[in-house]
């Protein structure tokens, strides 16, 4: 497939997953197992579409860090065993690693409580010329927070702040937060992998039948599946205050882990091709420069 039919592809995929404008977003219209007509006789397909999309991200990986203008955040939200890791190692491994930072944020530690939510995140923002990853992120503040507020009391908060809009507070500090990166030349894409309450246990059961997958499994997932409903609506709630033009989010379809990863190139990839990437010109006489230092070597003599 030639580069020109692939980028057509990856907008057009990106495009039906992306959401710009939270007003009236519904999750339950976004189904899980969707793959856009590519079923397991086309998953060969998708592999190799995905392998070309892969040497595409390679190459604007270099001119990203050539250039040095802008950067990229890739942030990751999902539900335990939704795909976050596997998505990442697939998409990006022809990413030259100097020019990617990946980040996974855990449970806050004593010094992170000390500082605001943000904090963390803003000290792992990716330099410009770099592609940033956040396996999860400051919306945690707005999902595993939400669904289990007593989290509140550990963040050291003045109770008087603690209020009933403390979460559209907190959708409001994101979205600027958002703009004002977009705004100094962040790129953002958000993915949130939507997995199936159904293919999400599959996953736990296999995890506890194969040896090489217990060091994945945790208790304390399967005890977070018993609060499914009210993180779906927390999802929905932070899709909706925080989707924009600028810092779209991608609800992707994650029951089909090789499906899911063609999605995030395909975003990553129409990402990139919009921040018109090139490598660094040089102007009359640096060529002229360039020149004579090439005479210089070949005139060495020295082999």
């Amino acid at each position: 497939m030639k580069r020109d039919e692939l980028l057509k592809r990856a907008r057009e995929a990106a495009a039906h997953y992306r959401v710009t404008r939270g007003k009236g977003f519904r999750l339950s219209a976004h189904d899980p197992g969707d793959s856009l007509g590519y079923g397991s006789d086309r998953k060969p397909r998708a592999r190799e579409l995905l392998k070309r999309g892969v040497e595409m991200l390679a190459d604007y990986q270099q001119m990203l860090y050539a250039q040095d203008r802008w950067s990229v955040l890739l942030i990751f939200q999902a539900m335990d065993a939704a795909g976050k890791d596997s998505a990442i190692k697939h998409v990006m491994s022809g990413v030259n690693p100097q020019g990617c930072q990946v980040y996974s944020f855990k449970a806050p530690t004593s010094e992170e409580l000390d500082h605001t939510y943000l904090w963390r995140c803003m000290k792992a923002l990716p330099e410009r010329g770099r592609i940033g990853i956040f396996n999860r992120s400051y919306y945690e503040e707005t999902l595993v927070v939400r669904v289990h507020p007593r989290i509140l009391d550990s963040q050291k908060l003045p109770p008087a702040l603690v209020t009933r809009d403390i979460w559209k507070q907190r959708f409001e500090d994101i979205a600027n937060f958002e703009k004002y990166l977009a705004r100094n030349g962040v790129a953002i894409c958000k993915f949130f992998l939507n997995v199936s309450k159904d293919e999400q246990k599959q996953r736990f059961l296999e995890r506890l039948e194969r040896p090489e997958k217990h060091w994945k499994f945790s208790e304390s997932d399967v005890h977070e599946r018993d609060h499914w409903d009210k993180y779906m609506r927390a999802y929905q709630d932070a899709i909706r205050h925080t989707a924009a033009p600028h810092a779209p989010w991608y609800v992707v379809p994650a029951d089909r882990k090789w499906f899911t990863r063609l999605v995030v190139a395909a975003a990553v990839i129409d990402t990139l091709d919009s921040l018109d990437l090139h490598y660094p010109r040089v102007g009359p006489e640096r060529v002229e420069e360039l020149a004579a230092a090439r005479e210089a070597l070949l005139g060495s003599g020295d082999g």
